[in-house]
């Protein structure tokens, strides 16, 4: 009998070993889909031609604002995981929290920005397709959100993300790799510019900071864990190396992206003003070259669109019990109403603008809203958020209100 007793509590054991196992699987793999899911929404058509731009403008020097605003991003990023980790509240919330009525703001602020750039993440999709099979590009833009659709009707939404996010984030590192090798940049030449730079430009590194944490992308993967129960602090190591991991993709696409387009830039090329990234990936590798910038463009549009329709609804679902009770319907809507908005009208300069200009001012009101929650009992409990994470935090804010503050100024420039 004792025996039996034995066996049956050596079972058990073992089966809890065995659930805690797949338990630690389980949100290890969220945590990394969650990085992928960030990270990818970062990498959209902008991203390339900003990187390209910005290459050609400092050379190696450029490697200098890839280091820098890499190490302010994952301060953003650990500030943001961390503190909405530990409150399980999504950023919306925590900002109603603070100020009664700013997660109302932010909310809305982020589902208009993320709309109106969904519309420019939907016609790099669609270019991409138009260089890889030269289809139009309204029909690649309606086989594209038809693919991001598809995605959105699977049974477990989250996994089906995480998974399409993971494969073409390493499509997209795999090809930029490649044309790194293709096109033979001064590698230690970069890294030394890296950390002795002889060019600086401190508006560079700040609008390379914004277009990898600005608006809805700062909390694509923080909602991301939250709704799938990653929350508490019991978590905090894993949550901060998933924050980490997703600043880290990011910076890994932009220094092999920036050092392809050097080694084109360094032979003597000029870049075409009208597709700066596309005529690099041509002068690099010929029509190879375009066609992988054709699959690097669809996979960038496609991510991002994934990564922006989810994140805007997101922001919505909690303070509208509507939003919340279709939750996909809204997220294919997104989708739907922003294929059909570049389909037909194409991209609207003013509206873009305009959102542009409101986007600047999504990461510092969302950025002070999370670290003034990181000192309220009642948002986060027992838990102390590091110091030097707040001070960082706060310096990052006030220089991107600064930037948005001046971005505002287009706004008045539309009804001049």
């Amino acid at each position: 009998m004792s025996e039996v007793k034995e066996a049956t509590a050596e079972k058990t054991g073992l089966q809890m070993a065995a659930e805690e196992e797949m338990k630690k699987k389980g949100t290890l793999s969220v945590l990394l889909g969650a990085a992928f899911l960030m990270a990818t929404s970062a990498i959209g058509p902008g991203f390339l031609t900003q990187t390209a731009v910005f290459t050609e403008k400092l050379k190696a020097a450029f490697a200098f604002a890839i280091l820098s605003s890499i190490l302010i991003d994952i301060v953003v990023q650990l500030n943001i995981w961390r503190i909405l980790a530990v409150s399980k509240m999504r950023a919306q919330d925590v900002a109603n929290k603070v100020l009664p009525g700013l997660g109302y703001f932010l909310a809305f602020a982020v589902a208009l920005g993320g709309l109106v750039f969904n519309i420019g993440n939907i016609a790099g999709a669609a270019m991409g397709l138009n260089v890889l099979t030269g289809m139009s590009m309204p029909l690649g833009a309606i086989i594209s959100a038809a693919i991001a659709i598809f995605l959105f009707l699977r049974k477990e939404l989250g996994r089906a993300m995480d998974k399409f996010a993971q494969a073409l984030g390493f499509v997209m590192i795999a090809m930029v790799l490649f044309m790194v090798f293709k096109t033979q940049p001064p590698v230690g030449l970069a890294l030394k510019e890296a950390v002795l730079p002889s060019t600086i430009d401190w508006m560079i590194v700040l609008t390379l900071v914004g277009g990898t944490v600005g608006g809805y992308i700062s909390f694509a993967g923080a909602h991301r864990i939250i709704d799938a129960g990653i929350t508490g602090e019991e978590n905090l190591p894993s949550i901060s190396k998933g924050a980490v991991n997703a600043i880290g993709i990011t910076g890994i696409m932009r220094f092999l992206l920036f050092l392809a387009i050097l080694g084109v830039v360094l032979m003597g090329h000029k870049l075409d003003p009208s597709n700066p990234p596309a005529s690099a990936f041509q002068l690099g590798a010929g029509e190879l070259g375009y066609k992988i910038f054709g699959i690097i463009l669809w996979s960038a549009g496609i991510t991002s669109v994934i990564g922006a329709s989810y994140t805007s609804i997101s922001f919505l679902r909690t303070l509208f019990k509507s939003v919340n009770d279709k939750l996909r319907a809204w997220m294919i809507g997104f989708i739907v109403f922003s294929t059909a908005i570049f389909a037909t009208v194409g991209k609207p300069v003013a509206l873009l603008i305009f959102a542009g200009s409101i986007n600047g001012l999504i990461l510092p009101l969302a950025l002070i809203s999370v670290l003034l929650a990181a000192h309220r009992k009642d948002i986060i409990g027992s838990y102390k958020h590091p110091l030097w994470m707040s001070i960082i935090g706060y310096i990052m804010a006030a220089f991107t209100m600064w930037m948005g503050v001046m971005s505002l100024g287009r706004i008045f420039s539309l009804f001049s």
